[in-house]
C-alpha cells in the first residue's frame, strides 16, 4: 500500500512538472516571439527615420543652394516680372524720378558754369551756352520721368530686369560645386522616393510618419506584452510558493525568460536624439520664403549598438570604455545568469566551484546593467535639458522671420524591457538564496 502511495507521489509529481513545463513553455513562446517582433520593428523604426532624416536632412533644405535657387527664382518671377503699380503708386514714382532726373541736370550745369582752364574747355562751354537751352530741357523733366516709367512697367523690360537679377544665381547653379551636388542629392531622394513608392516630399513625409506611428503603438504593445509575460512568471512563484518540488524546474524556466528580456533589451533601440527646425518662415521681396521639418541631427542606438561604435573609434580611451560595458553589462550578465541555474542543478561538487558560486552570488556588485540603465536615463535627461535649452534659443518670432524647434529626444521601448531584465534578475537571485539547495555563502 506504501509503495503505491509512493509511485502515485512520483506520478503526480511528473504531472504537475509537466503541465507547469508546458504552461511555461507557452508563456516563453510567446514572450520570445512578442521580443522578435520587437526588435525587427525596433530594427525598421531605425531604418525609416533615418531615411525620414536622410530626406529631410538640413544640408538638402536650408543649407541647399538648390533649394534657395528655387524658391528665389520664384519670387523674383513673381515680384519682377508680375509686378504692376497702381496709379498712385506711378504718380508717386513720377514725383521721385523728376526731382532725380532735375538734379542730374542740375549737376550737369554745375559741371558746365566751372571755369574751364584749356582751350577745348572753353570752346566747348561756349558751345553750349550758345546753342543749349537748360530751361527747355528742364521743362522736359517731367516727360522724361514718364518714358522712364513706362518702361521700366513695360513687360520686355521687366523680363530683362528679371534676367539680371537671376544672373548670379544661374551662374552658380552652372558651378561644379551645384552640379555635383544637385546630382548627388537628387539621387539620394529619387532612391528613396522609389523605395517607399512616392513621386513627391509631402507624400513621403506623410507616408513615412504614418509609419512611424503605427509602429511605435505596436512596439509598445509587444513591450508591455513581453513584461505581462514575465509577471505571470512571477505570480508562479508565489503560487506555487510551498511546491518545494517544482522550485528548481520553475527557476530554469525563470531563467530563459531572463535570457530572452536581456537579448532585446541589448537589440533594441533605447535611446533616440531627434533635433529637427520645425519650420523656419522668413519674408522676402514681400513674400514668404518657408522651409519645413528640417532635421539637424538624428541617431537611434542599442546598447550593443554603442559598444560596437566605441570599439570600432580609433582612439585607445573609447576603444577601453567599449570594451568595459561589453564585459561588466553584457557578459557579466550572462555568466551570472548561466551560474545560477548551473548552481541549482548541478551536483555539489560543481555547484559549490569558486567560479560558479562567485558568478552566482558575488557578481553583482561588478555587473554593471543597473548602472547602465541608470547611465541611458541620466544621459537622456541631460542631453534632452541641452537640446531643449539650446533648440529653444533659436526659436524666433517677428513679423519678418519666425523659426520654431522640435526636440523628439526619446527613450525608446528596449530600455523598458532592459530595466525590466535588471529588476527581474534581482529577483530571481533573491529566489535562488532561498531555494537552493547548496550553501549559498
Amino acid at each position: 500500500m506504501a509503495a503505491e502511495q509512493q509511485t502515485g507521489a512520483v506520478k503526480g509529481f511528473n504531472v504537475s512538472r509537466l503541465l507547469l513545463i508546458l504552461g511555461l513553455g507557452v508563456l516563453l513562446s510567446g514572450e520570445a516571439y512578442f521580443g522578435y517582433r520587437l526588435y525587427k520593428l525596433s530594427d525598421q523604426q531605425e531604418q525609416i527615420k533615418k531615411d525620414y532624416s536622410d530626406a529631410n536632412n538640413i544640408t538638402l533644405g536650408l543649407f541647399s543652394v538648390g533649394q534657395w535657387h528655387d524658391k528665389v527664382a520664384g519670387i523674383v518671377n513673381h515680384q519682377v516680372r508680375h509686378f504692376t503699380m497702381t496709379p498712385k503708386q506711378k504718380r508717386d514714382l513720377q514725383v521721385e524720378v523728376e526731382q532725380i532726373v532735375l538734379a542730374l541736370m542740375n549737376k550737369a550745369q554745375a559741371l558746365l558754369d566751372k571755369k574751364p582752364t584749356s582751350l577745348g574747355g572753353k570752346l566747348k562751354k561756349f558751345a553750349v551756352k550758345t546753342f543749349v537751352n537748360t530751361d527747355k530741357i528742364k521743362a522736359q523733366a517731367p516727360a522724361i520721368a514718364k518714358s522712364i516709367i513706362a518702361k521700366v512697367d513695360n513687360p520686355a523690360n521687366k523680363k530683362q530686369m528679371s534676367n539680371m537679377a537671376m544672373t548670379k544665381f544661374t551662374q552658380v547653379e552652372h558651378s561644379a560645386y551645384f552640379d555635383s551636388a544637385a546630382t548627388v542629392n537628387k539621387a539620394l531622394t529619387d532612391k528613396l522616393y522609389s523605395k517607399y513608392s512616392v513621386s513627391s516630399p509631402n507624400q513621403f513625409n506623410q507616408k513615412l510618419t504614418a509609419q512611424l506611428e503605427k509602429i511605435r503603438a505596436t512596439m509598445y504593445t509587444y513591450c508591455f506584452t513581453m513584461l505581462g509575460c514575465v509577471v505571470a512568471v512571477l505570480l508562479c512563484w508565489w503560487a506555487l510558493r510551498k511546491r518545494v518540488d517544482l522550485h528548481a524546474t520553475l527557476f530554469i524556466m525563470s531563467l530563459l525568460f531572463a535570457f530572452i528580456l536581456l537579448a532585446v533589451g541589448l537589440t533594441a533601440s533605447m535611446i533616440e536624439v531627434d533635433a529637427r527646425i520645425q519650420s523656419l518662415d522668413f519674408v522676402l521681396l514681400g513674400e514668404h520664403v518657408v522651409f519645413k521639418d528640417q532635421v539637424l541631427f538624428f541617431q537611434s542606438k542599442s546598447i550593443l549598438d554603442v559598444v560596437e561604435v566605441l570599439i570600432a573609434q580609433p582612439a585607445v580611451d573609447s576603444i577601453l570604455v567599449g570594451v568595459l560595458i561589453l564585459v561588466f553589462s553584457i557578459l557579466f550578465p550572462i555568466m551570472k545568469l548561466s551560474s545560477t541555474g548551473i548552481h541549482l542543478l548541478s551536483k555539489k561538487k560543481l555547484a559549490e566551484n569558486k567560479v560558479i558560486k562567485y558568478f552566482a552570488f558575488q557578481s553583482g556588485k561588478w555587473s554593471m546593467a543597473d548602472v547602465i540603465v541608470i547611465a541611458i536615463l541620466m544621459v537622456y535627461i541631460g542631453l534632452n535639458g541641452l537640446l531643449e535649452s539650446q533648440l529653444a534659443s533659436l526659436n524666433i518670432k517677428s513679423n519678418s522671420l519666425t523659426i520654431i524647434t522640435t526636440n523628439n529626444t526619446a527613450l525608446q521601448p528596449g530600455y523598458i524591457v532592459f530595466i525590466s531584465f535588471v529588476l527581474y534578475g534581482l529577483i530571481l537571485s533573491t529566489i535562488l538564496k532561498f531555494i537552493t539547495p547548496h550553501d549559498s555563502h
